[in-house]
């Protein structure tokens, strides 16, 4: 039989355990249903004027087409980016041109593509991005295309660059059991993808050139889907995104507006720690659990 002092540290361990994980209660007197609290409160519910304030212009923050840039590429190179996608010419003239220029062309041919596949084709044959030289893969996205929930993360890690598929390392299996507390999975009813289609090298951040060129890219993917609600998933993606320079612990939790030149209406969009950040600061998936909550109260509304 163990000792007291045994059973006493083991207690201890455990609910120290447990407060790293971010439980701040351990039982109530009554039995409670989380999901079904916030589903209840009213401040949740009432999204149609969540939705009449992200159409008023001080909640939109749409990126420039950046169009102006195009000129530069025909006076230099004699090229045409008005006519049906041709990679091929373009591909060999972009290295020698300046980001702007680079993500002007980008804007471009993202634009031209009217399907999820033409897309693709396009990102794999862009050559503006220097990230392309040293990925392995693109990583475009999974999950359903029609979903209504569509999630947005930074930048694909060594796990995503081998296998060209987004978050399917250690964050992004967390992200999955994440949604899976509240019904949601890539399979069925989400669909994923990320700010940056090619890995940084040793995962660093994406520089500020390197969001901009790929941004046009993401912003016809948001456009091709059409989701009703955005997911952004880390501080990278969520102040690129957001056009902002707030930080990511004033931004998660709440409803921001997202808009691109091509959409009628902003789409409701809720920023998250991301997965790895988690991993790191295990404190933090309390917060991480209400947002979660947050985003299945708006969900259910819609059913």
């Amino acid at each position: 039989m163990r000792s007291m002092s045994t059973l006493y540290k083991n207690l201890s361990d455990t609910l120290n355990w447990l407060e790293v994980m971010g439980v701040d209660e351990i039982i109530g007197e009554t039995p409670q249903n989380r999901i079904e609290d916030v589903g209840s409160e009213k401040s949740s519910l009432n999204f149609s004027a969540l939705k009449k304030e992200l159409s008023t212009p001080k909640s939109v923050k749409a990126l420039p087409e950046n169009k102006e840039f195009l000129p530069n590429i025909k006076d230099k190179e004699g090229l045409s980016l008005s006519q049906n996608f041709s990679p091929t010419p373009l591909i060999a003239s972009l290295e020698s041109f300046s980001p702007e220029v680079r993500r002007g062309s980008a804007y471009d041919l993202a634009q031209k593509a009217q399907t999820l596949p033409e897309l693709k084709e396009i990102m794999e044959a862009f050559e503006g991005c220097a990230l392309k030289k040293t990925a392995t893969n693109l990583v475009f996205g999974e999950g359903n295309e029609k979903a209504s929930l569509m999630v947005i993360g930074e930048a694909p890690g060594a796990d995503e660059d081998r296998l060209g598929r987004p978050f399917v390392g250690v964050s992004g299996q967390l992200l999955d059991k994440m949604f899976a507390t509240i019904g949601l999975s890539r399979k069925e009813n989400i669909y994923i993808s990320n700010m940056i289609p090619w890995r940084p090298p040793g995962n660093r951040a994406p520089t500020p050139a390197e969001i901009a060129i790929c941004l046009p890219f993401l912003e016809r993917h948001i456009e091709l889907i059409g989701p009703k609600y955005l997911c952004f998933v880390g501080g990278v993606s969520t102040k690129a995104l957001l056009n902002t320079t707030e930080g990511i612990i004033r931004l998660r939790g709440k409803w921001h507006g997202y808009k691109t030149p091509h959409l009628s209406t902003p789409i409701p969009a809720l920023a998250m720690y991301h997965p790895a950040y988690l991993l790191r600061s295990p404190s933090k998936k309390r917060e991480a659990w209400r947002d979660l909550l947050t985003l299945n109260a708006v969900l259910k509304t819609e059913n």
